[in-house]
């Protein structure tokens, strides 16, 4: 495998609501670049995404997946998230270091509400899209209905690029309006031919042609001038102004697809490498102190770490991006985070759980090593001669919570080892021990996400049995109003006896509250307080108490004071 430099790469993140098909149109361009010899499919669990035994039990994508293909003489890396918000952890490191996202959409569903939380989350992270209607083939698609939907929901304007010819099960042919072509598929192979648009079909491909042009002419002054010189553009023109038009999030071209029958795979991975935002056209990283990092071959090396993953029998992998300069095999990088220095000894490309060793990667490149001593998620791995601490991930917050209990009082150990295991592999699970309540508090995005990590550790962890439980609620009690007590001790067992008598006036504290003088107390009437000593401690739960001594002349010896304010 060659190595690429950064004007060859694209980074691009797979996005959709569950079951849009974007494992199979993964695994249709991974088939295209001849990175695998025949297409998967996931009714028989042999794709390149979706390669987890847990994700073979449910048919669907629980973790995010790299891979990559090689087209047109360019590296396209793709990361095909899933779709359930569960999970959603995945797409934010996902889009963390990929630069356009591939939005797909069921041609029988159109816009769902899956869609919207994805969008949502693209908007977030001012990710740029390019819309695929996908799986053309099936009973109920609707092309019009689907992209009328896309139309009134999405907030970045869609456009058409392509419009199938005849949909549904015998779908096989679409007219491009880019490139003023129909395409017919002789095969479920990808094996097309290019043909003229058929009369019938003409003045609706003219008409969205025009459309496509004015489109792009929008975004830039000199195609607009050039649109009104001479009344239309060149294809080239155009992608000149949807490249710019997609790269501010104000267009989002559509396209339209079967991925199951690979149709339509190649000429969408044709416009993504000729309009998508590259490595060196998309935003630059920042580092924490707001600088940005280009990605600029020559300079210092940093990577940044956006996935972990502990596999059985090879122990931690590390996926990360060149962000700058180039890493070679036995490159010694330093993590900004721990100060430690990290040999990366192997580098591998990544397509799934196959790794095919490379020598090296430049700038904007994504892939992966193994046996790193302590670096996990978020970390920076840097030259030490310019170190840099990129901006992490900052990931959405837990909204669902469990307590976890063990059969066995023996396993909690090992429990406790998984789940933190987990956590390693997940950011977005937080695992705690609280002490209040003496429970293994384990936290995530939905009860379906914390269920997937249930089955997934007893299925690989046969004898180890637990369960979640209700978290108990952590009452705490306060004082509300003003409350005074007395008390008298008499304890007389032979020898010197025991007396005592305690006074004590309670009230809330607040700011800006007046020193006690005179208290009005419920059933006792006016009270008056002499204040000898006053002594201030901020509570370690929060709040703060103010106490204050009224003893006169000593009748209670300074040496007990201290065990009398731990009491109160």
């Amino acid at each position: 495998m060659k190595n690429y430099s950064a004007k060859e790469i694209k980074n691009i993140v797979l996005i959709g609501a569950p079951g849009t098909g974007k494992t199979t149109l993964a695994e249709a361009m991974a088939y295209e670049g001849k990175v695998i010899d025949r297409r998967g499919s996931i009714e028989t669990n042999n794709t390149l995404s979706d390669n987890t035994d847990i994700e073979h039990e449910y048919k669907r994508s629980i973790y995010s997946t790299i891979l990559f293909t090689e087209f047109m003489d360019r590296k396209l890396n793709i990361i095909d998230c899933p779709g359930s918000d569960d999970f959603c952890g995945s797409l934010f490191s996902a889009f963390k270091v990929g630069d356009v996202g591939v939005f797909l959409f069921n041609a029988q569903n159109g816009w769902e509400v899956g869609s919207e939380i994805q969008a949502r989350y693209a908007r977030l992270l001012k990710k740029p899209v390019i819309g695929v209607i996908n799986q053309l083939d099936a009973d109920k698609a609707s092309f019009e209905a689907a992209f009328e939907s896309i139309r009134a929901a999405s907030r970045v304007k869609p456009v058409l690029v392509q419009y199938p010819v005849n949909q549904g099960p015998g779908f096989d042919s679409f007219i491009d309006v880019l490139m003023m072509k129909m395409y017919r598929f002789k095969d479920h192979d990808g094996h097309r031919e290019e043909l003229e648009i058929p009369a019938g079909e003409l003045e609706k491909a003219q008409m969205l042609n025009k459309e496509l042009v004015e489109m792009a002419a929008e975004h830039d002054e000199a195609l607009m001038e050039l649109y009104f010189d001479k009344g239309t553009l060149t294809q080239d023109d155009i992608r000149a102004g949807l490249k710019i038009g997609v790269s501010k999030r104000e267009v989002m071209p559509v396209f339209c697809t079967s991925g199951k029958y690979d149709i339509g795979t190649k000429r969408l991975m044709e416009f993504i490498i000729n309009v998508a935002p590259g490595p060196l056209k998309a935003p630059a990283f920042l580092s924490t102190e707001g600088e940005e990092i280009a990605a600029d071959e020559t300079a210092p090396a940093a990577a940044f770490v956006f996935k972990s993953q502990i596999e059985q029998h090879i122990g931690e992998i590390t996926y990360f991006r060149v962000v700058r300069g180039r890493i070679a095999e036995g490159t010694e990088l330093v993590n900004t985070r721990t100060g430690n220095k990290e040999k990366l000894s192997q580098l591998f490309a990544v397509a799934g759980k196959n790794r095919i060793k490379v020598t090296e990667l430049s700038a904007g490149d994504i892939g992966c090593t193994v046996k790193l001593k302590g670096t996990r998620t978020n970390d920076t791995l840097a030259a030490a001669a310019a170190p840099v601490t990129i901006e992490p991930i900052v990931f959405p917050e837990p909204r669902y919570r469990a307590a976890v209990k063990c059969k066995e009082q023996g396993d909690e150990e090992k429990l406790g080892k998984l789940l933190n295991d987990a956590k390693f592999e997940d950011p977005t699970i937080l695992v705690e021990y609280s002490k209040e309540l003496k429970q293994t508090i384990v936290q995530g995005q939905g009860e379906h996400h914390l269920n997937i990590l249930r089955s997934r550790i007893l299925s690989e962890n046969g004898k180890l049995q637990f369960e979640y439980i209700a978290p108990r609620i952590p009452y705490r009690e306060t004082i509300t109003k003003v409350a005074q007590a007395d008390y008298r001790h008499k304890k007389q067992s032979g020898g010197a006896g025991q007396f005592g008598e305690v006074h004590m006036i309670i009230e809330p504290y607040y700011e800006g509250i007046p020193e006690p003088k005179n208290y009005k107390v419920p059933g006792k009437g006016d009270m008056v307080v002499n204040v000898k000593t006053k002594e201030e401690y901020d509570l370690p739960w929060g709040g703060k108490l103010q106490f204050y001594s009224a003893i006169v002349g000593g009748a209670i010896d300074a040496r007990f004071m201290p065990a009398i304010l731990k009491g109160i």
